[in-house]
């Protein structure tokens, strides 16, 4: 029994170590999470390679109010790679957007037009995966569609023909593709 307590007291003295270790470092997405360490964990990310990973986001969030979930996965990967060394020109990351996800991309105001007053959730953090480097692309096919005015679209974001032509030539860039 003593054993498990002090197996169990160890991961708490390192999971607090590893939160203010967090807090101490400035991570390119301040408002997004981390992952947390693992004692033992053998693979970490590796700062020499180049992750070259595009996110294809489909679905939007259970409720308008909510950023969508895919959005803040992005976020806690491009943290965890800046927690574990990965350097900003090592970290070659992109979303894109179609299908029911397309909403997320809308300024503010058009959101808000089209939700019965409710703010785009996504902003903020869209705003800061763009700033530590994420690209952001929707599917042009989705925003004719919807009918959505490319000057209702928020700046970070970048119009394409087509979501499938855009994740192809993402992969053969070599990136590896996360999600459908």
């Amino acid at each position: 029994m003593s054993l498990r307590i002090s197996a169990l007291l160890s991961a708490a003295i390192a999971a607090g170590a590893v939160t203010s270790v967090a807090a101490q470092t400035s991570l390119p997405v301040p408002d997004a999470p981390v992952a947390r360490d693992v004692p033992g964990a053998v693979l970490l990310p590796d700062p020499t390679m180049d992750h070259k990973v595009v996110f294809d986001i489909v679905a939007a969030a259970e409720n308008v109010d909510e950023i969508n979930p895919r959005l803040t996965v992005v976020a806690r990967y491009v943290n965890t790679l800046a927690k574990y060394g990965v350097p900003a020109d090592k970290r070659h990351i992109a979303v894109v957007f179609h299908r029911a996800s397309t909403p997320v991309i809308l300024n503010d105001d058009e959101f808000m037009a089209r939700n019965d007053g409710h703010h785009n959730p996504n902003s903020e953090i869209i705003r800061q995966l763009h700033a530590a480097g994420v690209k952001f692309h929707v599917c042009g096919q989705a925003v004719l569609g919807r009918k959505i005015d490319p000057k209702d679209i928020m700046p970070e974001i970048q119009v394409d023909l087509w979501a499938l032509t855009t994740l192809i030539d993402y992969r053969l860039k070599g990136y590896v593709q996360i999600g459908p």
